[in-house]
């Protein structure tokens, strides 16, 4: 087969498969018998918006100036990994197609920069040699082991719902395990050929405790015998469509039922394959591979609870080559582990299992070049691809192919860390509404999404319009997203668990793939020089209220700043006349008593010496959102003696304040408040990130110096504010300080879920909880 004939067979165009090539380097490859995974890191060029110079920042700080700041496009670094799959028999076309782009892009002969490829896997001493020659370095040969551990840890701590639970016609059939941050000791059995069970204590202390050579290639060889499949994926969809009764000898069939005094059910196998001797006719393909199928992963699953068993493992951990996100392989492992430990243990999966090697590799070469590599990475979901559909072979009529199952991973600025503050991590979830389970609301935010593309591409075209190429790029982000819809309309569980949250994390990553990483960014700058002028007045009525009308008015002025919020499409409409104000969104509120009403109990706490140590506000939108709303509030906790951390966005998204804007504002206001300048120069008040990029607020992942801050200063009161951070996530949360979330309903389907109407208010306080004692867990 030539090179062209290959490409065009498995379609390899750079922005399909090879994605950023041009700007590559750190290369790593784990090599299989069937499959080869490359992994490899690039440069990512944003396109964002930033504010001129930091002397026009000064001027306007000291003359607090109606000057509203110029807007000029820059750019911004980022780095990303890349995982890619293909198979190994055109491993040599790929290197081609590697070597010719790197040099066509970049402009240099092969990988002349790099010193050498970090390789693990059966092929790494096979293909070292051409490797060599093809790409002109050298090849490190890392233990396969190592690297497997190396990769599985890697995902266990940075990839949210990366572990899952499989359960066949289960409503949803994946349950994802969320974050969790203890992820030791662990039994990790990986299904290649053979089969390797390792245990798995910590970072760097592992053992091989056992392992069989009955595995995949036993299940692929002799499939090949018994069967006309030509390939391992051929020989599952047998499997899926055959019945192994024909095939296998139940317990009933010598029995003629169940065998009670032993426990074993009438259906459960006795003897695999048995009836292939006892009758004379032929067996059909699909029966044989169902019963093969059943009897290897029946074997697998014993071996492994034992394994467990002896171990004291709770958590195992299925990886390799027979396995592959296939629904009837992860059935049969699951049935298998659970009738071995009567339900004690449940068999777990990995979304990215295929690329433990490639990743284990590539750490290992990243930590030998001093190349950072504890820090925090998230999926891009842009760039990635799903779980298979259990219901289908693919999406769109297209087959299911390995060649495109790509995962791209974006490196975030510091490593995230769960709230100190949250009552039990383990138990908690960020998301009010699983949409995965939650058939109706799914079928309302996938259409609701779908409906509001045309705004989110106008209002990117707007924010760009000097650009020659904005509309084209507009349109493919249209494409992208819709047909991202579409895909999760078929497979809810294809990227782990859906929620309303994910989709607004997808539209950004979306958004920003194609340069509009901050399309609001113009829009947030007007806001906020509006929303300033009216600081001074409005700060002077609030003073001249007694402490009772003061404290309703603070609260009442963060609800009407939250109204404005461009990601709410009733709230648009209003926007959008140019006639909606601060004052006009006061009239919209709902009147007390509100839908959530804790007013009256927030006022007796508040009036309640000692107050508060410390208070962490996380903050919603920018304009009279932060500046007329929250602000205040600020000023308020500081007059009480309270200390008050502002937390925003680390990176842009919709109208969401941002840290560097914060960082502006809070100096603007500071020039208006004596008090909040004084906070300010004493530290008593400070501007913090949150480590996010997201309308909604995920406290699993919130960032490393906030955390340590929040610690720090004792921090005994939460405010979260917004509907993406106290309706959307945290609505249920629940936390061992204080805690406010305040919101307004502006989505009429939400509201009425809710019990309410549109523009209703949330205001819901919570008196810090403690996790009850086993003791008393016992007598309850």
């Amino acid at each position: 087969m030539t090179d062209k004939s290959y490409a065009r067979s498995i379609e390899l165009p750079t922005e399909s498969l090879f994605r950023n090539l041009k700007n590559a380097k750190q290369f790593a490859i784990d090599i299989g018998g069937s499959l080869a995974k490359l992994a490899y890191c690039s440069t990512i060029q944003r396109r964002t918006s930033m504010v001129i110079s930091y002397e026009i920042f000064q001027f306007c700080f000291q003359t607090c100036s109606d000057h509203v700041y110029n807007i000029s496009e820059t750019e911004e670094s980022i780095l990303r990994l890349h995982f890619i799959k293909f198979e190994t028999k055109y491993i040599e076309s790929c290197l081609d197609f590697i070597k010719s782009n790197l040099f066509e892009f970049g402009g240099r002969s092969g990988l002349s920069n790099e010193k050498c490829i970090k390789a693990t896997g059966g092929g790494a001493h096979k293909y070292k040699d051409l490797i060599t020659s093809k790409l002109g370095v050298q090849v490190d040969k890392e233990d396969e082991m190592e690297c497997l551990i190396t990769g599985c840890n890697f995902l266990l701590n940075n990839i949210p719902d990366e572990a899952f639970i499989y359960q066949r016609h289960g409503n949803p059939e994946y349950r994802f395990q969320g974050v969790n941050h203890d992820i030791f000791p662990y039994l990790l059995v990986n299904i290649g050929s053979g089969v390797s069970l390792i245990k798995v204590e910590s970072e760097s202390k592992y053992d091989r405790i056992g392992g069989t050579s009955t595995g995949g290639g036993t299940f692929w060889g002799l499939g090949s015998l018994l069967t006309k499949a030509k390939s391992f994926d051929e020989l599952v969809e047998l499997a899926e469509k055959g019945d192994h009764r024909s095939v296998d000898m139940l317990v009933k069939d010598i029995y003629g039922g169940a065998y009670a005094t032993i426990g074993l059910p009438g259906d459960l196998i006795a003897s695999s394959f048995a009836k292939a001797a006892r009758s004379p006719r032929d067996r059909n393909n699909e029966d044989v591979a169902k019963s093969l199928l059943l009897s290897i992963s029946n074997d697998i699953g014993q071996i492994a609870y034992l394994q467990a068993k002896i171990h004291g493992l709770k958590k195992i951990y299925f990886g390799g080559y027979f396995i592959r996100g296939h629904p009837m392989t992860m059935h049969t492992i699951t049935y298998a582990i659970n009738f071995w430990s009567k339900g004690e243990i449940q068999a777990l999966f990995l979304r990215h299992e295929g690329y433990l090697g490639a990743i284990g590799a590539f750490l290992k070469g990243a930590n030998e070049t001093q190349d950072d590599a504890s820090f925090v990475w998230g999926e891009h979901f842009a760039g990635s691809s799903g779980l298979a559909s259990p219901k289908c072979s693919g999406f769109f009529g297209k087959p299911r192919s390995s060649t495109f199952d790509m995962l791209e991973l974006d490196r975030l600025g510091k490593p995230l860390l769960p709230c100190p503050l949250l009552l039990d991590v383990k138990d908690y979830f960020p998301d009010t509404v699983d949409l995965t389970v939650d058939t109706d609301a799914r079928e309302y935010w996938l259409q609701c999404f779908a409906n509001g593309i045309e705004k989110v591409c106008s209002q990117a075209i707007k924010s760009q319009s000097n650009l020659p190429d904005v509309k084209p790029r507009a349109e493919k982000f249209k494409s992208k997203y819709l047909d991202r819809l579409q895909e999760l309309k078929e497979n809810p569980c294809a990227y782990g668990s859906l929620t309303v949250r994910s989709l607004l994390d997808t539209s950004s990553q979306y958004l920003s793939e194609l340069y509009f990483t901050d399309p609001y960014s113009q829009q947030k700058q007007f806001e906020n020089e509006q929303a300033v002028k009216l600081l001074s007045s409005h700060l002077s009525e609030l003073d001249k209220l007694d402490w009772h009308q003061r404290q309703l008015e603070l609260v009442q002025g963060i609800l009407a700043g939250n109204m404005f919020d461009w990601g709410a499409k009733e709230v648009c409409k209003l926007m959008e006349t140019g006639e909606f104000g601060f004052k006009e969104a006061r009239l919209r509120l709902q009147s007390r008593p509100w839908l959530f009403d804790d007013f009256d109990l927030w006022c007796k706490r508040f009036s309640v010496k000692p107050n508060h140590k410390c208070a962490v506000i996380f903050c919603d939108n920018s304009g009279c959102d932060i500046i007329l709303g929250i602000f205040p509030m600020a000023r308020e906790l500081l007059s009480q003696g309270t200390k008050v951390i502002l937390c925003v966005n680390s990176r842009p998204t919709l109208n969401d304040v941002t840290y560097s804007e914060l960082v502006i504002l809070v100096k603007k206001v500071a020039a208006i408040s004596s008090q909040i300048n004084d906070a300010l120069l004493s530290e008593r008040l400070l501007v913090m990130e949150n480590g996010q990029g997201s309308p909604c607020l995920d406290l699993r992942l919130i960032d490393y110096d906030l955390v340590n801050t929040m610690k720090k200063l004792e921090t005994d009161l939460v405010i979260l504010e917004g509907m993406g951070r106290a309706v959307h996530t945290n609505f249920q949360a629940r936390f061992s300080c204080d805690v406010l979330k305040i919101a307004v309903i502006k989505n009429k389907w939400l509201a009425n879920r809710l019990g309410g109407d549109m523009f209703n208010v949330m205001f819901k306080f919570e008196k810090a909880r403690q996790i009850a004692s086993s003791a008393s867990n016992e007598k309850s």
